[in-house]
């Protein structure tokens, strides 16, 4: 791993662990997260394969991004206070992100590192899997939709908690 993929995945960790204690829901709340992925795809989706089972192994990763994204989002405490949402992660949210970012990298580091690279390629020759960049899409997806999914299920969530509470409580706090 580059010092760029390792300072990356510990970035996005550390995104969760920030959100262990309470603070205001505002717009930094989705933009950091965002835009850390935004960098992390433009960084390494130069191309999606699409021979033999690449397509099957890119969705299968993405769904499980998705399933942990909805689910970390899911439990995320929303709470209003004061005129303004509060947001804090659960211990199951941090667990789950915690998992689903360590699950890639302790994948690559071994698969590098630790002797996992003649066990991935005959996988890949038994499943049709074409090429190293199935294996970095499927990642990379399952780390963006990860990401996108948990941040659009708080949205939800949140826009949902204010109607809740008053129209007089903003989604977005904009003034942090």
């Amino acid at each position: 791993m580059t010092t760029t993929e390792w300072i990356t995945d510990i970035v996005l960790v550390l995104v969760v662990f920030r959100q262990l204690r309470e603070d205001r829901l505002d717009r930094k709340t989705f933009l950091i997260p965002l835009g850390i992925v935004a960098f992390v795809a433009y960084s390494y989706l130069d191309s999606v394969p699409t021979a033999g089972n690449d397509l099957v192994l890119i969705a299968a990763l993405t769904a499980v991004g998705a399933a942990l994204g909805v689910a970390g989002g899911v439990y995320t405490r929303i709470r209003a206070l004061d005129g303004h949402l509060m947001i804090k992660a659960g211990a199951v949210s941090a667990i789950l992100w915690v998992l689903g970012m360590g699950a890639r990298m302790g994948f690559q580091v071994w698969a590098e590192h630790g002797g996992g690279a003649d066990d991935v390629a005959r996988f890949s020759v038994a499943h049709h899997i074409t090429s190293d960049q199935a294996w970095v899409t499927a990642f990379v997806m399952m780390a963006v939709t990860e990401v996108v999914t948990r941040v659009a299920t708080i949205y939800l969530r949140s826009r949902a908690r204010a109607r809740a509470v008053s129209p007089a409580v903003p989604v977005l706090d904009g003034t942090a």
